[in-house]
């Protein structure tokens, strides 16, 4: 017997891999689309499960109906004319056919030499003779549909699908049941490949397709499932509603950042020399040191993300308005560069807002930019001597490093003007922080409290969290409202302790440190 595994290359198999059960997704995809008689596209981010659920989807589908699966991965070659594509095309159907219950008379039909004048036109005509003697409906389905998606003789390709859609429609042809594309980019909507900067000039045929409304996202619900599944295998004894619940905190869902943290939990975290057995792994801190490995691995996910940011620097620009000054746009997929960060997975939607995608791609995306402007930065420079000062016994010293922040960014910026400042601020304190708990530990920003003029950081040290309140000085009335705040915060983290650091930029501004207790609880107040 296989031993299960969790899986984030390829396809995942069930009999194989642990998996979240997509029965319903799929269920409602044969019944809302294919049956409907729905041409669709399966656009989502890069490594979001499209593959595996093709796979899934038609082993659902095949019996009842032809399922003809194909991919545009590596197929430049069928883009080099109508000619190449229209053969290629017959010649990779055909392979497909042969396992399908298709008679001879019929594939040898379908092989028969290709017209070179009219390529589509033949390649039309053998779609509508297949169908109509094939017995059974057609479905056709692509993935990596969008790999030539910039290329006019695709556009040619989807040009003959929507004209023969249209004609059954008419009842004067007959064509695939239903068509699925999968790829990363939404071919109805071209200009995002091909002019991501300037009006595009091509309309896409496609526009025959329905919108794909199915969620993709793994919910906790479904984290729960798969590690149910592992749990009956190793009886770990976890908390598993719990661990799937945190899972998808960091992930929000993502499918490959889910997979990828129980697979290194499983096979890195458990019996590593901090983490003995997989009882103590399947825990907050096994999850926690998982998160901080994935962060700093190469994987294909975090370098197509830098490749974006590097290709895109308006969306750049607007993530780093986000994450820094804590700037609030309104989510609007008719802007152009937000419906960019849909589409790659970094932003999405709430309340009617634009927030990044989830937390592991907010703290990669602080970690880029961060070490972007670390190397110029004295600020950078200051938190990185004598770092071991801030360590004893294993333990993040934070009141030290509260108190010497206060020190190096009074001596550095004490010229520096406030709008410098304002705009800096929560920068300079990441890039303080940085280096000292690098290597050790990871923090994350609560993207529910941040805004222009408040931010909290969670950092996580050891399995010890802080709370470090970051604020602007918007007068003594909102000071003490945002004190009351961060009491009731540290109220929910279970903390005794947290850090308040406030730039003020009064005139008659009065600096220093100083300690608020209230409640039991204490806060320790640094003013810049």
């Amino acid at each position: 017997m296989i031993k299960k595994r969790f899986n984030v290359t390829g396809i995942c198999i069930p009999d194989r891999h642990y998996m979240v059960d997509l029965g319903s997704r799929i269920e409602k995809i044969v019944t809302e689309y294919v049956e409907e008689g729905k041409y669709f596209t399966i656009n989502r981010a890069r490594q979001y499960g499209k593959t595996t659920l093709l796979y899934m989807l038609e082993k659902q589908l095949k019996g009842k109906y032809i399922v003809l699966s194909l991919s545009f991965e590596a197929a430049d070659e069928l883009f080099q004319s109508l000619y190449t594509l229209a053969a290629g095309l017959i010649r990779k159907i055909s392979r497909l056919l042969q396992f399908q219950d298709i008679s001879k008379e019929l594939l040898e039909e379908w092989n028969c030499p290709l017209s070179r004048e009219f390529p589509l036109d033949d390649l039309g005509e053998r779609i509508t003779k297949l169908c109509r003697s094939s017995g059974k409906e057609i479905i056709l389905m692509i993935d990596e549909v969008d790999k030539s998606s910039n290329n006019q003789i695709f556009l040619s390709f989807l040009g003959l699908l929507r004209s023969k859609y249209l004609d059954q429609m008419k009842g004067v042809d007959k064509t695939f049941q239903s068509v699925i594309l999968a790829g990363v980019y939404d071919i109805k909507n071209l200009k995002i490949k091909l002019h991501p900067d300037q009006e595009s000039k091509y309309n896409s045929p496609w526009n025959i397709a329905a919108d794909f409304n199915i969620d993709m996202n793994f919910s906790s619900r479904d984290i729960k499932s798969m590690l149910c599944d592992y749990e009956a295998d190793y009886k770990t004894g976890m908390d598993i509603t719990y661990m799937s619940q945190l899972i998808y905190d960091y992930t929000s869902g993502y499918p490959y950042l889910v997979s990828r943290l129980c697979q290194m939990i499983d096979e890195c975290i458990a019996e590593s020399e901090q983490f003995v057995d997989r009882n103590i792994a399947w825990t907050r801190e096994g999850l926690i040191a998982a998160e901080h490995r994935l962060r700093k691995e190469n994987n294909t996910l975090f370098d197509d993300m830098v490749k974006k940011l590097s290709d895109y620097p308006k969306l750049k620009k607007i993530l780093a308005e986000i994450l820094f000054n804590g700037a609030s746009f309104p989510f609007d997929r008719d802007n152009h560069l937000i419906q960019l960060g849909v589409t790659f997975g970094f932003l999405k939607e709430r309340e009617g807002n634009v927030v990044v995608g989830n937390r592991i791609f907010e703290t990669k995306m602080y970690d880029l930019f961060l070490s972007e402007m670390a190397i110029d930065s004295n600020i950078y420079k200051a938190g990185s001597i004598e770092r071991s000062q801030y360590i004893v016994n294993g333990t993040l010293q934070m009141d030290l490093v509260m108190k010497k922040f206060y020190e190096h960014f009074t001596e550095i910026y004490k010229e520096s003007d406030q709008k410098f400042i304002e705009e800096q601020g929560r920068k300079l304190f990441l890039l303080y922080l940085k280096p000292i708990i690098n290597g050790q530990g990871n923090y994350y920003i609560e993207s529910q409290t941040r805004d222009g003029k408040r931010t909290d950081i969670i950092v996580d040290y050891r399995g010890i969290q802080y709370v470090i309140e970051l604020k602007i000085w918007h007068g003594e009335e909102y000071t003490k409202r945002g004190e009351k705040q961060l009491f009731e915060y540290l109220e929910f983290y279970h903390q005794n302790k947290g850090y308040l650091l406030s730039f003020n930029f009064n005139k008659k501004k009065q600096t220093g440190i100083q300690t608020i207790t209230m409640s039991g609880k204490i806060i320790m107040e640094v003013v810049v």
